[in-house]
């Protein structure tokens, strides 16, 4: 098996140079062959050995000789690599496909209703996330995968929280499948209320009004709580709704609390905030847990992830996804699926995600029990209830579910919802903003 990291001019010159690779047609996984396939490049290494070394198992037992590629999402050149695949026609034969990209290259992408089908059998259902992105037209278009998938509920620095607000996280929501007086009380308000006692230490909470990933996703979340659609799935702009004068009516009140640059946050900037002592919390996969880990421990042991305050409709965790898809050109398809089917399996899933901590999602509900999220830390259980836990009632959402997407990847990639939250930070009022969003809306939906 051969391995390389694709470099940012590689990636741009790969639909001319796809041109030259050899293409070999294979009838099964046991006929000897060639199949190539890129994965993300997973910001744990560990995960990267983990993954190559059950790919090397597997091609070794069913004599395909496999090149693997790692490529970052750094400067997007895994979409680069996507889409200079696509316009190619020719390329890896399995890729990596993060959230909205299934519906973007759907006409290019081998429907694998069967290798779907097999995994549910024995993973349980796949969530909503997965199934309103990875579906088309009532077709799988790509396998859901535990690569790199995750939530960004709260991760809170476990001091401040009881220090400032009088929250003890880990008493809230403990390392066990249990609900407690406290962790049914954790709803908008009492994050506000907490927001506001962090604030008057100067410890704001580390929640963006941005319009890179992190930010979107935990606006839609806050949205989501509120049943707040801005365009519904008929494709009708719902933005005019009591529910969106509610979600913003709240806003109005939480951005007091936030960090006065709040508008220009990155995905990097909430992590910072994080690690340095300035945010008591922040919302966020366990990376700025995991860097600490490394480079502060003190602060790794004083760090505690627990689910998203709930709302008048529910508790949504924000989750983002990766898929992993097989191109329609692709000579190899039989064992391209194959490939994909043994990845997914729950001791090789299992085995990679001990590798990175947890930080890997698996988006089926019978692989949400994985000992690593009991057993890592330090604090031992700090990332237990990072998974959806049915006892707690999170459900998984994507910021501008459930519009259609090709409307609701315009709502998400804008940053539509944070930018209605910034905009009421800059003392706009509530009509002043369902009047903006509306004509920003007006425009996706032409």
């Amino acid at each position: 098996m051969t391995m390389k990291h694709v470099t940012r001019r590689g990636a741009i010159k790969l639909g001319a140079a796809a041109t030259a690779l050899p293409l070999v047609h294979i009838r099964t996984a046991a006929a000897a062959g060639k199949l190539s396939l890129f994965l993300w490049d997973h910001w744990v290494p560990a995960g990267n050995d983990v993954a190559r070394k059950q790919i090397a198992a597997w091609a070794d037992k069913n004599k395909v000789e496999v090149s693997l590629d790692f490529i970052t999402s750094n400067g997007f050149k895994n979409l680069l690599t996507i889409n200079a695949e696509a316009q190619a026609k020719t390329g890896h034969d399995i890729i990596t496909i993060p959230n909205w990209e299934v519906h973007n290259q759907a006409a290019n992408l081998e429907p694998v209703d069967d290798v779907v089908g097999r995994i549910v059998a024995k993973a349980g259902q796949a969530n909503r996330v997965a199934t309103y992105l990875g579906k088309v037209k009532g077709s799988w278009l790509s396998v859901p995968s535990s690569w790199g998938t995750q939530n960004k509920g709260p991760c809170g620095r476990i001091s401040i929280l009881k220090a400032a607000a009088g929250l003890d996280v880990m008493k809230m929501f403990p390392a066990q499948d249990v609900t407690t007086p406290e962790s049914k009380g954790w709803d908008y308000e009492a994050m506000l209320k907490a927001a506001e006692a962090c604030a008057k230490i100067g410890k704001h909470f580390g929640i963006g009004l941005g319009i890179t990933a992190d930010s979107v996703d935990t606006a839609g979340a806050i949205f989501a709580a509120y049943g707040a659609e801005l365009v519904n799935s008929d494709g009708q702009i719902t933005v005019e709704s009591d529910a969106v004068k509610q979600v913003l009516e709240y806003g109005s009140r939480l951005v007091k609390f936030l960090p006065a640059d709040a508008v220009s946050y990155d995905d990097a900037s909430n992590n910072r905030a994080l690690i340095s002592g300035n945010s008591a919390m922040i919302w966020n996969p366990p990376s700025a847990w995991a860097v600490a880990v490394r480079d502060s421990p003190a602060v790794a042991q004083d760090c505690w992830t627990f689910p998203a305050p709930s709302g008048p409709k529910g508790r949504f965790m924000p989750h983002s996804i990766n898929f992993w898809g097989i191109w329609k050109f692709s000579p190899n398809k039989t064992a391209a699926k194959e490939l994909i089917e043994y990845l997914m399996q729950r001791d090789m899933s299992e085995e990679r995600d001990n590798a990175v901590l947890g930080y890997d999602l698996p988006p089926y509900e019978n692989f949400t029990d994985f000992k690593v999220w009991a057993e890592t830390g330090p604090p031992k259980g700090t990332v237990f209830n990072y998974p959806e836990r049915k006892v707690h009632g999170s459900t998984t959402h994507l910021a501008a579910m459930p519009a259609p997407p090709d409307i609701a990847v315009q709502i998400y990639n804008r940053g539509t919802m944070p930018t209605m939250f910034a905009k009421l930070q800059s003392g706009q009022t509530i009509p002043q903003v369902i009047a903006w969003a509306k004509e920003e809306l007006e425009g996706f939906v032409r």
